[in-house]
């Protein structure tokens, strides 16, 4: 009997052991890195024109923080990044660029991983247009016309 009690006694305390986490991965990120937006809007673009925004963030803990790797839902995102480190209160950001090849509404994501097992979602998402067929590019001169003569 005295076995068993000892034997469920260590079965116990190793469940307890695996239970526990790592602390640094249960951080949370918004404790260590401010993001002023997490879902850029780029409203409409032309299809096939490619566009581009950085994402700035800031350093607001204590330790200097790392990125590790910046992954894209598709090819046609492109994120250009410096790993760091990046001092606490330093500035800093990933310009994260967009090809313009997606017919009609578009939703992409890019996730941002940090050294310590942090990271963060970002989202962009707009719509692409194609001009109709035909269609007479803007000419400024000609509104000028107009103005001046009154029209």
């Amino acid at each position: 009997m005295k076995k068993l009690v000892v034997l469920m006694i260590g079965v116990m305390s190793t469940f307890t052991l695996f239970a526990q986490t790592d602390p640094q991965s249960e951080s949370d990120i918004t404790k260590v890195i401010q993001f002023k937006e997490t879902d850029h809007d780029f409203g409409k673009i032309p299809y096939g024109k490619s566009a581009e925004f950085t994402l700035p963030m800031k350093n607001i803990s204590s330790d200097s923080v790392t990125i590790e790797d910046v992954k894209v839902g598709c090819g046609c995102t492109t994120p250009k990044w410096k790993p760091g480190p990046y001092a606490p209160g330093q500035d800093f950001g990933i310009e994260i660029g967009f090809n313009g090849y997606t017919q009609g509404v578009f939703n992409k994501v890019v996730t941002v991983y940090f050294k310590g097992g942090l990271s963060q979602l970002i989202k962009f998402h707009g719509e692409t247009y194609t001009a109709p067929d035909g269609a007479a590019p803007a000419n400024g001169t000609a509104q000028a016309l107009k103005k001046a003569g009154g029209k």
